[in-house]
């Protein structure tokens, strides 16, 4: 729980802040412990309008905490303290969300709490993988080398997943307007031109009455199909928030013609990655697989990452237990198990992640210059189609008249 604070420095000096802590007394006594003389502790329950109800505006990016941890490492390789270093970062974050985040960061830090500590009381922030990661780097003495690999390795990941969203920027766009387009046409504007072919009273070709039809059907239930897609959507959205839906749609991700060979590629880089990160800096095996089983981001792996935990745990090898599962591909199995016989598993992890980060970027591209032309094209052959099929008509109109 996070608290307001008006205390008296031992230098007679008035101080506000925040502190998160459990209750008020811990708060107090916290304060307490760094020689403030306490005046008022309150709750601190105030949202704004913006913060309550669209919390995905408010949401910390990847590339400010890219930044911050390159910042850190530097500020450690400089021997600076961690309260310090973590108070410089703070009054330099740009996100208001880092901001706060590192000032009590600073601040618990100053009570005596270890760094990863004071980070994991920041979960909108920090990750468990980031936590796991900073925690290793304190029990080995080298804080600055993990940093340093944090920020390699969130760089690597926002630069993926960055790559991977903005080729769907375009198709999506393409498809968008395809839709709005091909709406506006049959309730605006295919209406009008459908009165004169009525009134026109030739025969009408089979393609014609069939625009027709849709324009008449979009004109008097449009309405009705539109709270259909909503309703639709939001059932959808609730299933998703579900372990069984959520399951469905993950796995529905992996099988997607095209698609589905990216996202799969995606997730194996991601494993890959996270596994040879953490194994840098010392994270046992079981543990490094438990952190990696909850960042994957799909939960058809998650699962698979599970039970390799309790294959390793029961004696097995991972190439064993990924060997179990089809969404693992033999490549990696058996390069894992290479890695493994013959103690350079750390190596064997670090060229996966290189090969299939580079299959993403080769899949993304590839994927772009298919789907940008086909776009194109659909968005011609449907509005192309749509005027034909009333244009003709009204042009047999025309040459009877004349």
């Amino acid at each position: 729980m996070l608290f307001n604070y008006k205390v008296v420095t031992k230098d007679g000096s008035e101080k506000k802040g925040q502190i998160e802590s459990a209750n008020m007394d811990l708060a107090i006594a916290n304060l307490q412990r760094r020689d403030y003389i306490v005046i008022s502790v309150i709750p601190d329950n105030k949202k704004s309008f913006f913060e309550a109800n669209i919390p995905f505006l408010n949401k910390i990016k990847t590339k400010d905490i890219v930044l911050m941890s390159k910042q850190a490492s530097t500020l450690f390789e400089a021997q600076i303290s961690a309260v310090k270093t973590f108070e410089l970062l703070g009054q330099n974050a740009e996100s208001e969300g880092i901001r706060k985040a590192l000032s009590q960061i600073a601040e618990d830090i100053r009570g005596g709490t270890s760094i990863s500590g004071a980070m994991s009381k920041q979960p909108e922030v920090f990750s468990n993988f980031y936590v796991n990661m900073i925690r290793a780097g304190e029990e080995s003495g080298n804080l600055t080398k993990s940093f340093v690999f944090l920020a390699e390795y969130l760089e690597r990941s926002y630069e993926l997943s960055s790559k991977t969203k903005n080729a769907l920027v375009y198709p999506s766009f393409i498809i968008f307007t395809f839709i709005s387009v091909m709406v506006l046409m049959l309730v605006k504007v295919i209406p009008q031109m459908a009165t004169i072919i009525v009134e026109s009273g030739q025969e009408i070709p089979l393609y014609t009455k069939i625009v027709l039809g849709m324009s008449n059907f979009f004109v008097h239930y449009g309405i009705f199909l539109l709270v259909f897609f909503i309703i639709a959507g939001i059932f959808i959205w609730r299933s998703l928030k579900t372990e069984s839906g959520a399951e469905r749609f993950d796995r529905i991700k992996i099988m997607l013609p095209g698609f589905g060979k990216l996202f799969r590629k995606i997730y194996l880089a991601r494993i890959s990655d996270n596994i040879n990160t953490m194994m840098s800096s010392g994270i046992p095996v079981v543990r490094m697989l438990e952190i990696s089983s909850d960042v994957v981001g799909n939960s058809i792996y998650k699962k698979i990452l599970e039970d390799t935990v309790e294959e390793v745990k029961g004696g097995n090898s991972i190439s064993s237990a990924f060997n179990k599962h089809e969404e693992i591909p033999q490549i990696m199995v058996q390069m894992i198990k290479v890695g493994e016989e013959t103690g350079s598993i750390g190596k064997i992890l670090e060229t996966l992640a290189r090969f299939y980060n580079k299959e993403v970027v080769d899949s993304v591209d590839t994927l772009i210059g298919m789907i940008e032309p086909a776009m194109i094209v659909l968005l011609g052959i449907g509005v192309g189609g749509l005027l034909m099929s009333v244009m003709v008509p009204i042009y047999n109109v025309a040459g009877n008249i004349s």
